[in-house]
């Protein structure tokens, strides 16, 4: 089973890059998208065999999520079922027989942490969901969950450390999820790759000279890990500021 993720940083842009050209070339079974930056009716994708659930911010042009899946879900949520995080769009559940498929774009915390003590509470009210899920089921999440985890996720960890995406508090939520049973597949493929990431700033070009960030995931129950097949970041891929992750997994 081939599953990929992508925060498209604005949906019908990407679409004038190329996204459908990769889209069909990835031939996925699952294909999810964070950062849609979409209203309902301003996109008509034509993707044969693919069932499409969409997830939409209230602030026009902004957030957003969606997954196309080849296998119909025996049920589909929206949110986490609490209205300050279930606004801006940013989970879709996918329930199957025998998993959870969970996509995320996660809140960003902002210049300065402006937006860091609401982060923290989100991270705090997703993991108790995730873990209600993974009670029930196993659990795989996708998404950009903007953080980068630990210093060889980012080129430049020591002027970050402070940063929106590398604050230690952020870093310390990434850990208690991993800690509460899940497995970061890029990681448990290649523990000590550095170099490679998944999404990089549109300024000092940056993408250019590859000074990036591994904020892109797929996370999974750990009790599924002797169904993991292999995990990959496709950074050539062009279309957004970030470029796909993709999981294959046996289930």
């Amino acid at each position: 089973m081939k599953l990929i993720s992508w925060n498209v940083n604005g949906l019908r842009a990407c679409v004038q890059k190329g996204f459908l050209d990769y889209f069909k070339e990835t031939d996925a079974d699952f294909f999810c998208i964070q950062e849609s930056k979409l209203q309902e009716g301003q996109i008509d994708l034509d993707l044969p065999g693919y069932h499409q659930y969409w997830n939409y911010a209230l602030k026009k042009g902004y957030s957003g999520t969606a997954v196309f899946t080849r296998k119909e879900p025996l049920h589909v949520s929206y949110g986490l079922g609490i209205e300050e995080h279930d606004k801006e769009g940013r989970v879709i559940t996918l329930e199957y027989e025998n998993f959870y498929l969970v996509t995320c774009y996660t809140p960003n915390s902002q210049n300065e942490l402006a937006r860091l003590p609401y982060r923290m509470q989100w991270e705090d009210d997703f993991l108790t969901y995730l873990k209600q899920l993974d009670s029930k089921k196993p659990v795989i999440l996708c998404g950009d969950l903007n953080v980068a985890h630990t210093e060889i996720d980012l080129k430049n960890p020591k002027t970050n450390r402070k940063n929106a995406g590398f604050s230690d508090e952020e870093r310390a939520k990434m850990t208690t999820l991993l800690d509460s049973g899940f497995t970061d597949t890029f990681r448990y493929f290649y523990p000590d790759k550095e170099g490679i990431y998944s999404w990089w700033s549109y300024r000092f070009k940056a993408r250019e000279k590859n000074a990036g960030w591994r904020i892109d995931y797929f996370i999974t129950s750990r009790r599924l890990d002797d169904k993991l097949k292999g995990a990959a970041i496709h950074t050539d891929i062009p279309g957004s500021d970030h470029c796909p992750v993709e999981l294959t997994i046996d289930l």
